[in-house]
């Protein structure tokens, strides 16, 4: 007779089954996904902080805004996920599929990847 991977009880149905409920499935998935420390969970919620801010400020897919207001919303310039350089020599910041590009005078262009 199989057990469950979280609780150890009897498991009844599918042959397939793992997990008794769908509360002991997903206690055992909460603690196999968890930042495992601090400093990973830190660094995750300023990427999350950065890209909410990206995506309420380019709505349209394309836009421009300033240094001054990504910095007044919290923006950290120093947490991004990968950088694209272009042939043209322009240089991305994403953050997922949400980027901005440094402009002339404190300006930022932001742009969203199609995915």
């Amino acid at each position: 007779m199989k057990t469950c991977l979280e609780c150890g009880d009897p498991i009844v149905g599918r042959e397939d089954k793992k997990f008794c409920s769908d509360g002991c499935r997903n206690a055992y998935n909460n603690k196999i996904n968890k930042d495992s420390t601090n400093y990973m969970r830190n660094i995750n919620n300023k990427l999350r902080k950065n890209y909410r801010i990206l995506s309420e400020l380019n709505v349209e897919g394309k836009s421009k805004t300033t240094r001054a207001k990504l910095m007044s919303k919290g923006f950290d310039f120093e947490f991004f996920t990968n950088v694209l350089n272009t042939k043209t020599g322009n240089t991305y910041y994403f953050l997922y599929d949400q980027g901005y590009m440094v402009l002339d005078n404190d300006f930022y262009m932001l742009v969203k990847k199609d995915i």
